[in-house]
């Protein structure tokens, strides 16, 4: 079976999901008046240069000041630089970063020249957003531009080429690299995607000869346009999906909205005509989503537990800091020795784990617990399971070796907020905490604050408001305690229930 890219377009929000021989394998969502920002180009201008950070705030219009790091400032110090034809190019056309060019280091050299000596504030900028404001954070920028086409990303900044790490084949490889040597205009980047396996080089020249245009009127906009201002909007998610997602292993894309289709035919027609005829729009009567089974993998795919096919689990716990993934046996008992058991569970769990990474865009530092083995070999087959997995992923990951502890320490590339954060908000009940001071630990307390309170010497009566269900207990397991306090110290002790107040609040007062 075959891939598949489903859209669910409305008024409201548009929705797209890529199928892999079946099994919902990445979903993307983009909402009216939420439309993600990542690859947009802006004319900002800096507001603030920390030299002891070697980065600097830029104001690009947004609500919060973007972030530019040192190593992503282009500057004419850095224009000598010619970069080889690299061998493990990206092949994502929202990795400006693509290059290595953070911390200040382009392919092992390192750029001496501080901060404060290559921008100043009050200076206009080209920038380009690297990563979606991410919580309280604002938007990643760099002036490292790079404009993505169907077949090639073009980089005006630098002089280098890449080829898609996912183009194995060496003899394809350097026939890409001679055609780009033979087209590829003199400093300037380029990156050859995945989808220009096999292409002939009139294809690649064209795609060329668009994105030139396209940098030359970005270039002519900012020199009109004021600061700051948005230069260049990348396409929304519908075409978006077309151009980056498409690829020879799609055999069809199906869409239930008749004008977005349209649009997708449109777009087809000059990017990619031969695969116009894969393009199906759906008529039923079902929602989409229900018809291809995607919305209940989605409603999973925002639960904590995940069950393995064995009977073990996995719980994946997202902190401010990390994504914590635990791995546990559960009900699965297996069938010879212990070893046995804890291996097949962690080589289960390794490639579900890196299946719900990509889900779910679970992106940054991820810590993940695998059930402890004693044998080395053991150790070394899951790491192995977990990186043969994890080769699906566009992402960038970083591995390293599990721990004596069962502990392997990874990151993932993140650009964009994960699908948990995108759906979902924190619990105003528990302040997103996840738990709750229990009705007994309330009630302890309260009983704690009244007696505070009385030591005072100025109350003879106390009034007590409280969550129903506090009140409840301390009327039927604390209320010899309450007596004991009212004769003790010749107070009046008043109980009043309010389902208004959260479980963990109470006022105590004089009435």
């Amino acid at each position: 079976m075959g891939n598949e890219i489903i859209m669910n377009i409305n008024d409201r929000e548009t929705r797209l999901a890529l199928l892999e021989d079946g099994q919902v394998a990445e979903i993307h969502l983009e909402r009216r008046g939420e439309r993600g920002i990542v690859g947009n180009i802006y004319k900002g201008r800096v507001i603030k240069v920390l030299p002891g950070m070697q980065a600097a705030f830029v104001d690009i219009g947004l609500p919060r000041a973007a972030f530019l790091y040192v190593g992503d400032v282009h500057h004419h110090s850095q224009e000598h630089l010619n970069l080889v034809v690299h061998e493990e190019g990206e092949d994502e056309p929202e990795k400006p970063e693509g290059l290595s060019l953070q911390a200040g280091i382009v392919e092992g050299i390192e750029f001496t020249t501080p901060i404060e000596e290559l921008i100043e504030e009050g200076e206009d900028i080209l920038v380009q957003i690297s990563k979606e404001p991410l919580g309280s954070k604002g938007a990643r920028v760099t002036s490292h531009i790079s404009i993505p086409g169907r077949h090639l990303v073009f980089m005006p900044t630098v002089d280098h080429v890449g080829i898609s790490r996912r183009i194995e084949n060496e003899s394809e490889r350097q026939r890409l690299k001679d055609i780009i040597s033979n087209i590829k205009p003199p400093v300037c980047g380029l990156i050859v995607r995945t989808v220009s396996e096999h292409e002939n080089e009139d294809k690649l020249a064209a795609d060329l000869t668009f994105l030139e245009g396209a940098w030359q009127r970005i270039m002519e906009r900012e020199k009109q346009a004021p600061a700051p201002s948005l230069i260049y909007e990348d396409l929304d998610l519908c075409l978006r999906g077309v151009r980056d997602l498409f690829t020879e292993n799609v055999t069809r894309l199906v869409v239930d909205s008749p004008e977005t289709c349209h649009r997708v035919l449109d777009f087809m027609d000059t990017f990619m005509p031969s695969l116009k005829p894969c393009v199906e729009l759906y008529e039923g009567e079902e929602p989409i989503f229900d018809h291809f089974g995607i919305e209940m993998e989605l409603n999973k795919a925002l639960g904590r537990k995940v069950w393995l096919k064995s009977g073990g689990y996995i719980n994946i716990d997202f902190t401010e800091a990390l994504v914590a993934i635990d791995v546990n046996t559960g009900r699965f008992v297996g069938k010879r020795n212990l070893q046995e058991t804890i291996l097949k569970t962690n080589l289960e769990a390794a490639k579900e784990i890196a299946y719900q990474l990509r889900l779910r865009n679970i992106g940054g530092i991820i810590i993940v617990d695998f059930i402890d083995m004693d044998r080395p070999v053991d150790r070394e087959k899951v790491t192995n399971a977990l990186q043969e997995a994890l080769k699906k992923d566009k992402q960038k990951t970083n591995i390293l070796k599990i721990s004596e502890l069962g502990l392997v320490q990874m990151t993932r590339k993140r650009t964009r907020e994960s699908l948990t954060r995108t759906l979902c908000e924190h619990c105003p009940y528990c302040e997103g905490k996840g738990f709750l001071k229990s009705q007994i630990t309330v009630c302890y307390e309260i009983l704690r604050a009244i007696t505070r309170q009385i030591a005072d010497g100025s109350s003879s009566s106390l009034k007590v408001i409280a969550n129903p269900e506090v009140v409840k207990l301390l009327f039927e397991q604390e209320s010899e305690k309450l007596e004991e306090i009212q004769k003790m110290h010749k107070v009046t002790i008043q109980l009043n229930p309010d389902q208004n107040l959260h479980q963990e609040q109470y006022e105590i007062f004089n009435p």
